[in-house]
């Protein structure tokens, strides 16, 4: 379900309108994020951290936002589009709804990445707009990012995984997090990062 935001009544009206029209609208933030726990648990790793992500981007409104014109709407829940590294080097894209209790949503990933990868495509088949766009560089432990962008620009939420370090008994993930300043500033980035931990911690 999507549904159209009334901007007449919304708090960031200024913000939006200050911000929808730069050429670089981008606010992005890179934070290391503590997946022992999920270490711990031995699930498959990469799927794990994936699912807390993305359910802690749905619990923030405004990353399920994007402009549509002139419009702003909001999507009920957004999925990821994450990357597949293919044998040859290359990559192809995997659409996941992460809304399904874990235990159901591993198996209907791993059933789904597979499938992604026998079609090897850059095109996901669905609703665009709708998408977190989701990579992993597992061979770096980055601590800022910098991202390909359209033009004009989207305004799709990025989420970025990077390498894993070890640090004083933690296992520690950097997560670069780059939405709309139109549509987000750094609070709503926060509660982003918050809601990933609680979610981490509850797993």
């Amino acid at each position: 379900m999507v549904w159209q935001i009334d901007l007449s009544n919304d708090p960031r009206r200024a913000q939006f309108d200050y911000f929808r029209n730069f050429r670089d609208p981008y606010v992005s933030v890179t934070v290391p994020v503590d997946i022992t726990r999920l270490r711990e648990r031995g699930t498959p790793l990469f799927l794990s951290y994936l699912w807390c992500a993305i359910r802690a981007a749905n619990a923030v409104p405004e990353l399920r936002r994007r402009i549509d014109g002139d419009r702003v709407v909001e999507y009920d829940r957004c999925l990821s589009s994450h990357t597949v590294a293919l044998p040859n080097g290359s990559y192809c894209y995997c659409t996941l709804d992460c809304e399904k209790p874990f235990d159901e949503f591993l198996p209907y990933a791993q059933a789904e990445t597979e499938r992604a990868k026998r079609a090897a495509s850059l095109t996901d088949g669905a609703d665009a707009a709708q998408l977190f766009f989701v990579t992993a560089l597992p061979w770096l432990p980055f601590s800022s990012l910098s991202l390909p962008v359209p033009e004009p620009p989207d305004s799709n939420v990025r989420i970025s995984f990077g390498g894993i370090t070890e640090q004083n008994g933690r296992s520690l993930l950097p997560v670069n997090l780059t939405a709309h300043h139109a549509l987000a500033d750094g609070i709503h980035l926060s509660r982003f990062f918050a809601a990933m931990q609680e979610r981490i911690a509850e797993f």
